[in-house]
């Protein structure tokens, strides 16, 4: 397997190769120069997905997708060059979640810890910037443009309950569900929160807004109260920030650059420096497998257009049964990015994780900015757990939610008759509520269902079915919480995860090894054949730009089966 094939995770981070064919033969042709005491610009912005990234063809239809690894992968090999003397963090306006602002902060950490200057340039202008300025206080130093705005106000949550939106339809459901705190079904039916939904919001907005305030004062050498004052103050112009000590002042960048000499590399020249120019020897070879997105059963879409973020049960099942019986592969990171979904495919993958620890390779998950429900039941019977302190986690429970219809077919002037045979055959019908006997053996199958996901984290965490209940009943934890409450081994990200992975076979922590991404990428040839074969002569028709929370709650319900137990978490939640 070439260099080009595979991910590289060495002794202080991660180091990735993902060249598309032009990239690799201008590295080939022309090799980057890079001076003594040179100033790296680290690019940060927008959206970053847990996938390997578009293939090549999808390159060509215009995907722009870009692997979180790949940023990561800037910070590596910066560390272990010599020839860097300074790293510039040039952070724009940002769409990820608390665990990879998490990481990246553990990343500018390891870059001071190697006696590199790191200094963040902030050119953000909106209503929040919470996420920006947490990662970087990290940094020894923190600037920002002229003009930018980085309003510091605190912390918000908001969550969309569209009860009585569907009344106005005439739709109603019937539900059923295993977990005091499994309220997802509030969405849908309800019009505000319900006192645990509330309980559970305010919890993760507490531990959320701690970590922040902590992550500013730590970084910025001030106490607590200092914090917690400019937060309570409003403190919104640059000026009050610098006199606060959060800002050390307002530079262009050109004009930060001027401060640290000529040689400067950005962001796409240091992309393709090899690793082995800088001592990379991998001793090993791991598996990387990503589950992205709802949980969803059968074979993800692989089209020219489809997204290459994906959480498919067979798809990912036969990725990690490929790596267990691979001889090369030694260990596999699982790395999920999940609100759950189908509770079947959720156990599919969970056997899957299981058989490949009966054939001897140990599996380590690593859970990204979301690890709850399915996406935490496909990971419990893993080697070790590995969270970010900032990543939404667990929720053990389950709910099924059926749409009535007949209020809105009434209000369409629509007639329907319906037909049964069998005393409970209404559980078919969607034009009337069910009956109260035909809705408990509804709730039969989801607490079925709940008792399975109860002895897999029971069986998988060494815990009483008991311990488990307690602290699941749907209940979403923040990284930190969750390890208090021994569903998580570890806190720490990807970097932390292959560490563990090299414990687990007896590596030094240190030792450098190759990150393999499963299912492998498809050879040129046949990504070209694929897309001859492809009927679609187009991206999909964007979804209507709803507003960031309705649209992902849209985004994931659409992806998932109707009928079934789900495990997703009780709301859509976003901190910032």
């Amino acid at each position: 397997m070439s260099t080009t094939d595979r991910f590289h995770f060495t002794s202080l981070s991660l180091l990735l190769l993902s060249f598309c064919v032009i990239a690799c033969s201008i590295s080939d042709g022309l090799p980057v120069e890079i001076e003594q005491d040179s100033t790296l610009v680290i690019e940060l912005g927008g959206e970053y997905i847990e996938a390997p990234g578009p293939s090549v063809m999808q390159r060509l239809a215009g995907q722009e997708t870009r692997p979180f690894l790949g940023l990561l992968s800037m910070f590596s090999r910066a560390e272990r060059d010599s020839r860097i003397a300074t790293v510039v963090l040039r952070i724009q306006p940002l769409r990820i979640g608390w665990g990879k602002a998490d990481e990246i902060r553990a990343a500018i950490d390891r870059l001071r810890a190697r006696g590199i200057h790191t200094v963040a340039h902030l050119e953000i202008q909106g209503y929040s910037a919470n996420r920006e300025l947490f990662i970087a206080s990290a940094a020894d130093e923190t600037f920002v443009a002229p003009g930018a705005a980085t309003p510091l106000v605190g912390l918000a949550a908001e969550y969309l309950f569209l009860g009585g939106f569907w009344e106005q339809f005439g739709i109603e459901f019937d539900i059923a569900k295993a977990g005091r705190y499994k309220s997802a079904v509030e969405v849908y039916a309800e019009r505000g929160m319900s006192d645990a939904s509330r309980e559970m919001a305010n919890s993760l907005l507490d531990d959320t807004y701690d970590r922040f305030v902590t992550g500013l004062a730590e970084g910025r050498g001030l106490a607590r109260e200092s914090v917690v004052a400019a937060i309570d103050d409003g403190v919104i112009r640059n000026q009050q920030l610098e006199a606060v000590g959060l800002l050390d002042g307002e530079l262009h960048l050109d004009q930060l650059l001027d401060r640290f000499g000529p040689n400067v590399v950005n962001h796409s020249e240091y992309a393709l420096v090899e690793p082995e120019e800088l001592g990379f020897e991998a001793e090993a070879e791991f598996a990387l497998i990503y589950g992205s997105g709802p949980v969803v059963q059968g074979e993800a879409d692989n089209s020219l257009f489809s997204h290459p973020a994906t959480f498919a049960s067979e798809t990912i099942s036969r990725a990690i049964l490929g790596a267990a019986e691979d001889p090369a592969i030694s260990a596999i990171l699982f790395r999920i990015d999940s609100p759950g979904g189908s509770a079947l495919a959720s156990e599919l993958i969970w056997r899957a994780v299981d058989r490949a620890q009966e054939a001897g390779k140990p599996v380590i998950a690593s859970f990204s900015d979301v690890a709850a429900s399915g996406g935490y039941y496909v990971a419990s019977g893993a080697d070790g757990i590995v969270s970010d302190p900032g990543t939404l986690t667990g929720s053990i429970g389950v709910y099924a939610l059926r749409p009535v219809l007949g209020g809105l077919l009434d209000k369409l002037e629509i007639g329907i008759d319906s037909l049964t045979r069998g005393r409970h055959a209404d559980f078919l019908l969607s034009s009337k509520k069910m009956s109260p006997a035909t809705l408990a053996r509804l709730q039969t199958t989801v607490f079925d269902t709940y008792q399975i996901f109860l002895t897999r984290v029971s069986d998988g965490r060494s815990m009483s079915m008991e311990e488990v209940d307690r602290v699941g009943q749907g209940r979403v934890w923040t990284g930190r919480q969750a390890f208090e409450a021994g569903l998580v081994d570890e806190l720490g990200g990807l970097y932390t995860a292959a560490r563990r992975a090299k414990r687990a076979i007896g590596l030094d922590e240190d030792a450098d090894v190759y990150l393999v991404p499963y299912p492998r990428p498809a050879s040129f040839s046949e990504q070209l054949f694929a897309a001859l074969r492809s009927t679609a002569l187009g991206s999909p028709v964007p979804l209507f730009d709803w507003p960031e929370p309705l649209r992902g709650l849209i985004e994931m319900v659409a992806a998932l089966p109707s009928g079934s137990a789900l495990l997703i978490p009780p709301m859509l939640i976003d901190i910032r």
